[in-house]
């Protein structure tokens, strides 16, 4: 088959394909930072958040369809998608719709991940695609779901799991699979407490990335049957996938970086630990993801606003930025930064001294400030002379300090009952 060829044949497969994103879960995890948000809506990168990256993947694998299902407050997720995400052509048969729970099918809320599509299966029907993907609206990567899809119908599957190598010490977090040579599934367990290696490597697991190709007769038919099973949970990774791996051909797709056995960037975000790492890994010289990717472009809503400033030149009172991100709206005044991520319209007064940190949208820090290692929230007015990760048991008392003594910081932790969409 020719490039143009194949290219036509993706086309026709990414054309063809429902995309359906789970946004619905609060991710208790990331602690605070998901009290007043759903998870996929928590901020990221100096600019977006997490629901841009797999919607991004969307748009960029030509995949113009797509359904956001939305349930715990929900909020500032929607607000986003109206502000960021509107750019569609309905005329074109273009969408990204939000589908929140609403009890169409039940008198309860989404109660699992195949219930949430289950609620909403008369939409999959009503908009007859080939194929539906579902999505977990909470990772951090960039992937080209036109080449699972073709890897999916190549392999003659009825569902196709996306999956990659975790650490064993991580893989009980995840759904663990095994897979025969010609990348069939055998054995898939979610979230084992003994997960099982993978072949060869002790040290490594075969993980689900919680992506999931189905034909849409096949997801029709389980999610009727997994509805009808008083004893399910009614979970793709509990429930669904283990249960068809002896009944129907279910597949893995591999994530490598194209064209090699490399393996390719993917963050699960959902710890403060593992939150604040992915984001400063953002700030190294070459960073793995490459938000300056034209090819690949990361999509999403932002505030007009203008330029960062940093003003003042004094010996002792200079406003300066070292190996950090510093987005739009951003005044640094007489302070330094350094390996830090500054989100839109941060004020940073005078005197004050940030590292490894951070900062969301809206904040303001004030005269004479220390702060290392932190994720200072949405809204923080953090008054003048406050030291924060500087002393370990001072920070206990006011904040949550994370196992790797990351310092998250809400404006209710400071007194502050800002309780509104953010």
């Amino acid at each position: 088959m020719s490039e143009q060829d194949s290219a036509r044949y993706v086309s026709r497969l990414t054309k063809d394909t429902l995309a359906l994103v789970l946004a619905g879960g609060r991710g208790s995890r990331l602690k605070h930072l998901t009290q007043w948000r759903a998870k996929p809506a928590v901020p990221f990168g100096g600019k977006f958040r997490i629901i841009d990256f797999p919607l991004s993947n969307c748009v960029n694998s030509g995949i113009r369809k797509v359904g956001i299902l939305t349930q715990y407050k929900a909020h500032s997720l929607i607000q986003h998608i109206q502000r960021g995400w509107g750019f569609m052509r309905g005329e074109l048969g273009e969408f990204v719709e939000l589908l929140p729970a609403q009890q169409r099918l039940e008198t309860s809320w989404y109660a699992g991940t195949a219930d949430a599509v289950y609620q909403n299966i008369d939409i999959i029907r009503t908009h007859q695609p080939e194929f539906v993907l579902i999505l977990a609206g909470d990772h951090i990567y960039k992937m080209d779901y036109g080449t699972m899809l073709a890897a999916h119908v190549e392999a003659e599957a009825d569902i196709t799991v996306g999956c990659i190598p975790v650490p064993l010490a991580e893989a009980s977090a995840f759904g663990v699979m095994a897979v025969d040579d010609d990348n069939r599934i055998i054995e898939f367990a979610e979230k084992p407490e003994h997960p099982t290696p993978m072949p060869g490597r002790g040290d490594l697991a075969l993980a689900s990335m919680g992506i999931y190709v189905f034909r849409t007769d096949v997801l029709i038919e389980e999610l009727l049957r997994d509805a009808d099973d008083a004893n399910s949970k009614h979970d793709f990774g509990g429930n669904i996938i283990p249960d068809l791996i002896n009944r129907l051909r279910v597949t893995a797709f591999p994530f490598h970086k194209p064209g090699t056995d490399a393996q390719a960037y993917w963050r699960d975000v959902g710890t403060i630990d593992a939150y604040w790492q992915a984001n400063m890994e953002l700030i190294d010289i070459s960073p793995e993801l490459n938000l300056y990717d034209q090819e690949w472009p990361i999509w999403t809503y932002q505030d007009q606003v203008p330029p960062a400033k940093f003003v003042f030149d004094d010996e002792g009172r200079r406003g300066m930025a070292v190996d950090s991100m510093v987005s739009g709206g951003c005044i640094v005044s007489g302070s330094y930064v350094r390996r830090s991520l500054l989100f839109s319209n941060v004020n940073v007064h005078s005197y004050s001294s940030l590292q490894d940190s951070i900062i969301f949208p809206q904040v303001d820090i004030g005269r004479r400030c220390v702060i290392r290692k932190a994720v200072v929230d949405k809204g923080c007015i953090i008054p003048p002379d406050t030291h924060i990760g500087v002393d370990p048991e001072e920070d206990a008392r006011r904040y949550h300090v994370s196992p790797g003594g990351v310092v998250l910081v809400t404006p209710e932790m400071l007194g502050q009952r800002l309780h509104y969409a953010r």
